[in-house]
């Protein structure tokens, strides 16, 4: 039961990928002015399974002096680890469960940062070594704000189980709202998106880290990147948005956060790099200090 548990689970995230990509583009669409895509099934449905059909069957080319294992290696661990955190999804029945679930998350997404340094170093291109070195120190230090934004959440709940949020069932948003927009901008620059997506600016990289891929080994990296924000917007609609993870309400919840993530792809202009440091090491991490420092007075003084 626990494998075909999982294995439903998997699909469903991977089939769930490719609409949101037909999503995103069809946001993007009306937010300038088109159509997006609509030709191909019925109002462009069938377009997903055709831009993975044409990207699996495309050509895989590789660099003449790349390290090809690794440069071949990398895509499917960035694929690997974006699975192994779907195993946080907070089940009940059938499955194990991660009393230290939040310690889980925080290896995982730290180890994300070797995928992005492994497939720019080895493709031994200058453009995308430029775009993993900016992708792993804006990965690092996102990583440090984000977890003390998380563990201010945590200390409420007396533990580090996802599974704690069903049992309180409490809008955390609603008593810390700037707490929680940290954590949308966080997250934003933790998975690489628009404003902060400097990994692959356009502009002056040409496509970052991922530029010397083609085929599978881009469409792996591809699927990694959009896993991990289904994910993250699972994740905040269980800490923030009430935990329910049983009624249809709570999938709502995580569509919104996921059309949030479109949202600001389709109106914020690209963010400076400088601005990008000084936002999460001057604001970001002060702001979750402090939170935290006053939830743990907070509760201090409940309890005793």
């Amino acid at each position: 039961m626990f494998l075909l548990i999982y294995l439903i689970l998997f699909i469903s995230v991977l089939v769930s990928v490719g609409f949101v990509t037909l999503f995103e583009r069809k946001i993007l669409g009306y937010i300038q002015f088109r159509k997006g895509p609509n030709k191909l099934g019925f109002l462009g449905l069938l377009q997903p399974f055709s831009d993975g059909l044409k990207l699996f069957f495309s050509e895989q080319s590789f660099p003449y002096l790349s390290n090809f294992f690794i440069y071949y290696i990398s895509p499917i661990f960035m694929l690997f680890l974006s699975f192994i955190l779907w195993l946080l999804f907070p089940f009940v029945f059938n499955v194990c469960s991660f009393d230290l679930a939040f310690l889980f998350f925080l290896c995982c997404s730290g180890l994300s940062v070797y995928g992005l340094l492994l497939s720019g170093w080895s493709s031994n291109s200058n453009y995308a070594l430029l775009g993993c070195l900016r992708a792993v120190a804006q990965t690092i230090s996102y990583e440090v704000s984000m977890s003390l934004v998380l563990l201010c959440y945590f200390i409420f709940v007396f533990g580090f189980s996802f599974n704690l949020f069903y049992s309180y069932e409490v809008w955390f948003l609603l008593f810390s709202f700037p707490l929680f927009f940290c954590w949308l901008s966080s997250c934003l620059a933790e998975v690489n998106r628009s404003p902060f997506d400097f990994a692959e600016g356009e502009s002056e990289l040409v496509s970052g880290f991922n530029v010397e891929y083609s085929g599978a080994g881009f469409s792996f990296i591809f699927l990694s990147e959009y896993l991990n924000i289904i994910f993250i917007s699972v994740l905040t609609s269980i800490i923030f948005l009430g935990g329910d993870f049983y009624s249809l309400i709570f999938y709502f919840k995580s569509t919104f956060i996921v059309f949030w993530f479109i949202w600001v792809r389709g109106t914020l202009p690209r963010f400076r790099y400088d601005k990008l440091m000084y936002l999460t090491w001057s604001v970001f991490l002060p702001v979750s200090l402090d939170y935290f420092l006053f939830f743990c007075l907070f509760l201090c003084f409940i309890i005793l």
